[in-house]
C-alpha cells in the first residue's frame, strides 16, 4: 500500500473543517476533487474513513487511526524539509509570505533586497491579504508565514500550534487636515467632536482604535468606513475627518495632512507567524532576521520572540 501525502492533507483538512466544501476551498481544490481523492485513499487502505452526516462529515473510528499516523507523516516531510534546508551551506528554499498593505510598502522592499544578497537560494514569494486572515492562511497552509499585528488595547487570539517573532514596534498618530490641531500632541478625547474616518469594526484596526476611543470616554462618529489607510489619509487631507495611522504609513501620506502623536500612545506590533515546528526552517529565520533588521534601520526594531498562543 503507498500513501499519497496530498490524500493525507486532504484527510487531516476534512477532520478540521467538517465539510467538504470547507476542507476544498481550504486546499484550493474544487469539492468533488476533493471527494474523488478521498474515494480513492478509501481503495488504497480497503476501509471506510469518512462517514457523512447531511452536508457534514466526521472520521470513523479507522480514519481517526489513519490521521493520527498522517499527522506524524506530514509533520516529518515539515521535519525532512527543514533538516535538508539546514544542511545546505547556502540555504536554497521557495517561501510563500502573506503580507499587507502597509508592511509590503514599508518594510519588505528593503527586507527581501537584504535577503537576496546575503542568501540568494531563498526565494520568497508574497500574496497581499488582510490582517485578520493572516494567522489562519497560516495554519491552513496556505503559506508557510504571514505577517500578524497585536494592538496595545486589542490583542490577537493566537493559535499554540503557531510560533510569532516580533519583528517590528509601532506607534499610532492622529492623521488631521492640516491646521486642524494646535500643538505637538492630541488627546483621543479632543478629537471626540469630530468626524471619524476608519475601517469597520470587524477589522483588528477598527476594533482597537474603538476600544482606544471608548477607554477615553467615548464613541467615534463614523463618517467614512475605509479599509485601507491611503484612502483614509487622503479624505483626512479633503478635511473629511480624522483618523489614525502607523508609522509605517506615514510614507504614503500625502500633502495637506498633519501628523500629530497622540499623548497616550497606541502601540501595535508586528510579527511574523508560523507553523510551530521541531525542526525550525531555516530559511523562515532567516527571512524574519532580514525583516527585523530593517525595521530596526527605521527605528521599529524589536528582538522578542513569543509564542503565538491565548496566553501572550
Amino acid at each position: 500500500m503507498e500513501l499519497s501525502l496530498r490524500r493525507l492533507q486532504m484527510l487531516r483538512e476534512l477532520h478540521r473543517r467538517g465539510t467538504v466544501t470547507a476542507a476544498a476551498a481550504a486546499l484550493h481544490y474544487s469539492p468533488s476533487g476533493v471527494s474523488q481523492q478521498l474515494a480513492q485513499l478509501e481503495r488504497e487502505v480497503g476501509v471506510t474513513l469518512v462517514e457523512r452526516f447531511g452536508r457534514r462529515v466526521q472520521l470513523t473510528d479507522l480514519g481517526l487511526v489513519l490521521l493520527e499516523h498522517a499527522e506524524e507523516i506530514l509533520g516529518a516531510v515539515e521535519r525532512a524539509t527543514a533538516a535538508l534546508e539546514s544542511a545546505q551551506e547556502g540555504v536554497t528554499a521557495r517561501l510563500t509570505v502573506g503580507v499587507w498593505a502597509s508592511v509590503a510598502a514599508g518594510l519588505l522592499p528593503r527586507a527581501l533586497t537584504t535577503l537576496a544578497a546575503n542568501h540568494p537560494g531563498i526565494e520568497v514569494h508574497t500574496t497581499e491579504l488582510v490582517p485578520e486572515q493572516s494567522a489562519a492562511a497560516v495554519l491552513e497552509g496556505k503559506f508557510d508565514a504571514a505577517f500578524v499585528i497585536d494592538y496595545s488595547d486589542h490583542e490577537m487570539d493566537w493559535d499554540p500550534s503557531l510560533t510569532r517573532t516580533v519583528v517590528a514596534v509601532e506607534r499610532l498618530h492622529a492623521a488631521v487636515a492640516a491646521g486642524t490641531v494646535l500643538g505637538d500632541t492630541v488627546s483621543l478625547l479632543q478629537l471626540a467632536e469630530h468626524p471619524w474616518i476608519l475601517s469597520g469594526p470587524r477589522s483588528h484596526f477598527g476594533r482597537a482604535v474603538r476600544i482606544a476611543c471608548h477607554k477615553q470616554g467615548f464613541e467615534p462618529r463614523i463618517a467614512h468606513t475605509v479599509e485601507e489607510q491611503p484612502t483614509a489619509l487622503a479624505l483626512a487631507a479633503a478635511g473629511l475627518g480624522v483618523t489614525l495611522v502607523s508609522d509605517l504609513a506615514l510614507a504614503i501620506r500625502p500633502e495637506g495632512v498633519d501628523i500629530v502623536a497622540l499623548d497616550k500612545p497606541v502601540m501595535r506590533t508586528i510579527s511574523v507567524a508560523h507553523r510551530a515546528s521541531s525542526a525550525p526552517r531555516r530559511s523562515i529565520d532567516l527571512f524574519i532576521d532580514a525583516v527585523r533588521t530593517t525595521a530596526a534601520e527605521q527605528g521599529l526594531g524589536a528582538s522578542t520572540s513569543l509564542p503565538l498562543s491565548t496566553s501572550d
